[in-house]
C-alpha cells in the first residue's frame, strides 16, 4: 500500500537546513520514493499555522519509507535538516486499492 511521508517544517537557522537540502536529491535517488510537494507557500485553510514549508514524499510502502529515512546516507544529511529546521513528520497511509500515479 503507497504511504506518503509528510514534513511540516519551521525553519530555525537556514543556511544549515540549506546544507541539507543541497544534499537532499542526491541522498534521495534510488530510495524509490517519488518527491511529490515541496512548499514553501503554502495556503492556510481555516485557522492552520502556516509552516514554513510543506514536504510530501510517496513510497510503494511502510519498509520502503522507513529505510530510507532510516538509512545511513539520509542520517548523514539530517542533522543539518534538525539545525536548521523544526520538523514535524508523519507517515500517512494511503486507501487500500488506490494506487497512486506516477
Amino acid at each position: 500500500m503507497t504511504v506518503y511521508v509528510v514534513a511540516q517544517l519551521q525553519f530555525a537557522d537556514r543556511s544549515r537546513y540549506d546544507a541539507y537540502l543541497a544534499r537532499f536529491a542526491g541522498t534521495f535517488a534510488g530510495s524509490g520514493g517519488r518527491l511529490l510537494a515541496a512548499d514553501e507557500s503554502v495556503t492556510p485553510l481555516e485557522d492552520a499555522r502556516v509552516p514554513d514549508k510543506v514536504v510530501i514524499m510517496s513510497f510503494d510502502d511502510e519498509t520502503q519509507a522507513q529505510s530510507f529515512l532510516d538509512s545511513p546516507a539520509y542520517e548523514a544529511i539530517s542533522k543539518d535538516r534538525r539545525a536548521g529546521a523544526v520538523t514535524t513528520g508523519f507517515i500517512v497511509h494511503g486507501l487500500p486499492g488506490v494506487a497512486s500515479r506516477g
